[in-house]
């Protein structure tokens, strides 16, 4: 995959770190995602990230193998009601 800028909306209060490199196609797999983490190759707002779930907001930003991810506020997703 070659270097490049993400944005990412999110639409809820966070997502976990593994969740959002899958959803972005960063890693393989679940298990791929887990081993780049604990490699030390994520880093988040400059600081190297090794806990596999943690909660990434709006606002921060990654860098993961020559690729940057903004992550950008979304309009919040409304509960439904029956």
């Amino acid at each position: 995959m070659s270097s490049g800028e993400f944005q990412y909306i999110l639409e809820q209060e966070y997502i976990e770190l593994i969740s959002l490199l899958k959803y972005l196609r960063l890693s393989e797999t679940g298990g791929h995602a887990k081993m780049m983490v604990d490699a030390g190759l994520v880093t988040r707002n400059g600081e190297t990230e090794y806990r596999r779930r943690a909660k990434i907001r709006a606002g921060e930003i990654l860098e993961v193998e020559g690729h940057t991810i903004r992550i950008i506020p979304g309009r919040p997703r409304q509960e439904r009601t029956v």
